[in-house]
C-alpha cells in the first residue's frame, strides 16, 4: 500500500529500530500524528505467552486515570427494577431486558459501545453470543461487565475504563488517550496500563513476559519503547 506524503514525513522523525523512553515515545506520537482529526493514541504489547493454553490467555480491565477521550454508550441488561433505576440514574444510554436482547438478535442493533449485565441475564445472552463475541461486546465477570453493582460499572466506563485481551498471536492492543492530551497524562495512562499488564503475568509463563511495546497515533507510525523505562 502506497504511503501518503504526511506519513512519509512523519516516518522521517522516527529512528528505525531505536527504542525510545516512554516520554520520548509519547511526544513522538503527538508529533507524528498525520490525521486531520484528534487521533487516538494506541499501545501494542507483545507478550511471551502461548495463547493455545487457556491458562496463558491474558485478559482484564482497568480505569485509566485520565480517561480515553472517547465517550462510550452503555447498554445495561437486567430484569431487576432497582438495578434498572440505578442504571438510568448513573447515565446508561440504554436500559432493558429480554426486549433489547431480542432487538439485537432480530435487528442486528449495535448502537452501543459496552454492555453491562446483571448475572441473571447471562443465560439469555447465549443466543446472541456469536454476534457479540467477535466484536468484544460479550459481558464478562473478569472485566467487571457482569455485576450486581451496575452504577459502579457505569461510572467506571464513563471515567475511562478499558478492556484488554491477548489476540491469537499473543498481542494486546488498547487506546490510552487522544493525541491532544497533555503528554504527562498520556504517560500516566501508559504507566497504569503497563502495571496492570505486568501484574497479569500467568504463573505458567517462564522468562521475560513482555517482549515488545510500541505506541502510535491512529494514522501515524509505530514507535518502539525501551522496556527499561516502563518500570520507572
Amino acid at each position: 500500500m502506497k504511503k501518503g506524503k504526511k506519513y512519509i514525513k512523519a516516518m522521517e522523525l522516527v529512528e528505525k529500530h531505536h527504542a525510545y523512553t516512554k516520554q520520548e515515545a509519547i511526544e513522538l506520537v503527538q508529533k507524528t500524528s498525520t490525521s486531520n482529526f484528534d487521533g487516538s493514541v494506541e499501545i501494542a504489547v507483545r507478550l511471551n505467552v502461548d495463547t493455545k493454553k487457556t491458562d496463558q490467555q491474558v485478559r482484564g480491565a482497568l480505569v485509566l486515570p485520565n480517561g480515553t477521550g472517547k465517550a462510550k454508550r452503555v447498554l445495561v441488561l437486567t430484569k431487576n427494577d432497582a438495578q434498572s433505576k440505578a442504571a438510568k440514574d448513573a447515565g446508561a444510554e440504554f436500559v432493558g431486558g429480554e426486549d433489547l436482547i431480542d432487538k439485537i438478535a432480530k435487528e442486528n442493533w449495535l448502537d452501543f459501545d459496552v454492555i453491562i449485565a446483571t448475572p441473571e441475564m447471562m443465560p439469555l445472552l447465549g443466543k446472541i453470543g456469536k454476534l457479540l463475541g467477535p466484536r468484544g461486546l460479550m459481558p464478562n465477570p473478569k472485566t467487571g461487565t457482569v455485576t450486581t453493582d451496575v452504577a459502579k460499572a457505569i461510572e467506571d466506563v464513563k471515567k475511562g475504563r478499558i478492556e484488554f485481551r491477548t489476540d491469537s498471536y499473543g498481542n494486546v492492543h488498547a487506546i490510552i488517550g487522544k493525541v491532544s492530551f497533555d503528554a504527562a497524562k498520556l504517560v500516566e495512562n501508559l504507566d497504569v496500563f503497563m502495571n496492570v499488564i505486568i501484574k497479569s503475568k500467568p504463573t505458567t509463563v517462564k522468562g521475560q513476559f513482555i517482549k515488545n511495546v510500541s505506541v502510535s497515533s491512529t494514522m501515524g507510525p509505530g514507535i518502539k519503547i525501551d522496556l527499561n523505562t516502563l518500570t520507572n
